[in-house]
């Protein structure tokens, strides 16, 4: 079997974003096969990994990160172009079957989309995220102390326990 494909980007602080100082943003391309019943696939697969779905929506339109968890992302339909890291930061065009996987501390805001989107939110332990905004009360200097102490999850979320995104996290 080919080892997955996954692209990773160590993003450093910017705009008031922290981005993780160690682990980076993880995007695996088409991981999951097109079906009838996309969403329930992708929640499938998070479940399945200790990620249970916490939400489906899309992803806001303005910088914000979460210091308290991980979080993994789920494209189920339209298509999306998102800033990950702050001004300026990489831009990623996720669509239906990708996964992307933000290390606590990662900013993301959504730039455009095509067609309806569809995005299942997921948390490692089913655990619940903060919300930051860069310049909004605290700093993120005053996060990051916060961020690093958000553990390794149990699993990767599209592979499991001993999937690539421990090749990319580790303590």
């Amino acid at each position: 079997m080919d080892a997955p494909r996954v692209i990773a980007h160590l993003l450093a602080p910017a705009s008031g974003v922290p981005n993780h100082p160690r682990w980076p943003l993880l995007v695996y391309p088409a991981a999951v096969p097109p079906s009838r019943d996309l969403v329930e696939a992708i929640e499938g697969l998070f479940a399945r990994h200790g990620w249970p779905p916490a939400w489906r929506n899309g992803v806001h339109p303005f910088h914000h990160f979460h210091g308290n968890a991980h979080e993994a992302l789920g494209i189920y339909s339209g298509e999306v172009t998102v800033r990950f890291g702050g001004d300026p930061g990489v831009d990623i065009v996720a669509r239906p079957g990708d996964v992307i996987v933000l290390p606590a501390g990662t900013g993301h805001k959504r730039l455009s989309v095509r067609g309806a989107l569809g995005v299942v939110g997921a948390y490692p332990a089913g655990g619940r995220a903060d919300m930051h905004t860069p310049g909004a009360g605290g700093s993120a200097r005053e996060a990051q102390a916060a961020i690093e102490r958000v553990p390794l999850p149990p699993a990767d979320p599209v592979f499991g326990p001993s999937g690539p995104l421990f090749e990319h996290w580790r303590d």
